[in-house]
């Protein structure tokens, strides 16, 4: 069983930005690193809340708002539910199909250890699904 903790591992660090930057600036910073949210933090990198594609774009641009002088912290997502590196994949599929999110921040006790995305657990989802195909192939061809 595939864990989160198994996708952490292959991810690079978590991208940060601080909660009084400009949009814009969380903007650069996905396209930079070709991801879809970065994690807000208070000055002192306490986690607050996730900034994503979809807030711009529904906070932002179809609101007419300007990305230069709107904040992070007035679009970012907050209170979304949080998983633990033990929890297996499948779970967080649960959730986040339930929940009708695309992230979820990762914690253990009060310390972020990263993010993974409907993206991560798709992909980890097929990898397991191909790992039990390729085991009933070998089986069936003895």
């Amino acid at each position: 069983m595939t864990i989160v903790k198994d996708i952490l591992s292959r991810k690079p660090e978590t991208v940060t930005i601080i909660s009084h930057s400009a949009v814009v600036d969380a903007l650069k910073l996905m396209a930079e690193n070709n991801i879809g949210s970065v994690v807000v933090t208070d000055v002192q990198g306490n986690y607050l809340g996730i900034v994503t594609e979809r807030d711009y774009s529904r906070k932002v641009a179809l609101k007419g708002r300007n990305s230069t002088t709107t904040l992070v912290e007035e679009i970012m997502t907050t209170n979304l539910p949080t998983v633990s590196p033990k929890d297996s994949i499948e779970y967080c599929r649960q959730l986040m199909t339930t929940q009708n999110i695309r992230y979820l921040p990762v914690f253990i006790g009060a310390e972020l250890k990263g993010i993974i995305s409907m993206s991560d657990v798709v992909k980890e989802t097929i990898a397991m699904q191909q790992e039990t195909i390729d085991h009933l192939q070998q089986y069936i061809s003895l």
